[in-house]
């Protein structure tokens, strides 16, 4: 079983995570992990910070000669903008945002303490984690991949990117949707025997987690809500060479809480970034005053980038998902078990 913590404010000195579960025997690429580090930054939209972060990650423990050791792995990344102590107080929360209401529930009266962790700046821990369970999943030939499919209702690549500058423009911000597919999985991770142990169940929490998601579909997602059965539900094949087999993937590779052996494949809706450049309405949390929300540094749009975000994700999930179906405190352990399943199916 794995997990991990994260820690760290948008403008503290560092973002840290601990993995732990992971197990012995694992070889760890730096190169690789600082790559995917990298495409997060990326992306048609985003805003000057990606100019002053460099993002590469340092391994602090759990890790010995480039293999894990089967304890704890501790992740650092650090933050060239680190100002926290120095920025002003801010008393206008902006609409969208966690603002308000984490100021409501922890008793703040400046909502920087909420906005320097509910910031988006989190998820590089994440995809430092995720990075880690990426060259994990590669042992078993899993590979994981996001593309983008929507910026404010258009699909072609030029009219998104034309749709963007306009935003920009205008000082607003502009949401999307984007896809992750894991090819590979093989058949099996998940159960259907308890709700929370279903791998739909895992991967819309784990994604659904990610700041500004509000909408998580897996295969055919909302078109389900139209159709008739006969048109949508995968036909079963077999053949020596490919076993059981799919000519469609409408569930999206997850029946019954478990993958099936074809591509796991979700969709992801983003709204747009809550800072705007023309803030709308907002209150004043110590006078209760009408006032402007808060300006800060912002992203046009930020689409591609949590695509990433939810690559590292699903890859932790899947990870979580492997390491709990043929469990072992070794790789060649995991593996010997995962080559016996693959066999017997």
């Amino acid at each position: 079983m794995l997990r991990f913590l994260t820690a760290g404010e948008s403008h503290g000195r560092c973002m840290v995570a601990v993995l732990e579960g992971m197990p012995a025997g694992l070889k760890i690429d730096l190169k690789e992990m600082n790559i995917e580090l990298k495409r997060r930054q990326l992306g048609y939209g985003r805003g000057d910070r990606m100019k002053i972060e460099g993002d590469n990650v340092d391994i602090l423990c759990g890790v010995k000669n480039g293999m894990t050791l089967g304890s704890p792995i501790s992740l650092y990344v650090r933050n060239n903008d680190f100002r926290i102590d120095d920025l002003i107080a801010l008393t206008n929360p902006r609409p969208g945002h966690a603002d308000l209401v984490g100021c409501l529930k922890y008793g703040h009266q400046d909502i920087r303490n909420v906005l320097e962790r509910a910031s988006a700046r989190e998820t590089v821990s994440r995809v430092a984690v995720g990075a880690v369970c990426k060259l994990f999943l590669k042992e078993f030939g899993i590979s994981i991949s996001s593309e983008v499919l929507m910026v404010g209702g258009e699909r072609n690549k030029e009219k998104m990117k034309r749709k963007i500058d306009q935003a920009r423009k205008n000082l607003d911000t502009v949401g999307g949707a984007f896809e992750v597919a894991a090819v590979g999985v093989p058949p099996g991770l998940g159960s259907y025997v308890a709700g929370d142990r279903r791998l739909n169940a895992r991967l819309a929490a784990a994604l659904a987690s990610i700041p500004a998601i509000k909408a998580v579909e897996f295969g055919l997602g909302t078109g389900y809500a139209s159709v008739f059965g006969r048109a949508v539900h995968d036909a079963i094949y077999y053949s020596k060479d490919k076993g059981y087999y799919r000519k469609t993937n409408n569930a999206g590779g997850i029946e019954g809480g478990m993958s099936n052996g074809e591509p796991i494949v979700t969709r992801c809706t983003m709204k747009p970034i809550s800072t705007v450049g023309k803030p709308l309405d907002s209150v004043d949390i110590v006078t209760k005053k009408s006032t402007k929300a808060a300006v800060e540094r912002y992203d046009t749009c930020a689409v591609a980038a949590a695509g990433v975000v939810a690559e590292s994700a699903v890859a932790f999930e899947l990870s979580n998902a492997m390491t709990e179906k043929f469990g072992g405190d070794s790789m060649n352990e995991i593996k010997r078990n995962y080559r016996a399943y693959i066999r017997s199916l």
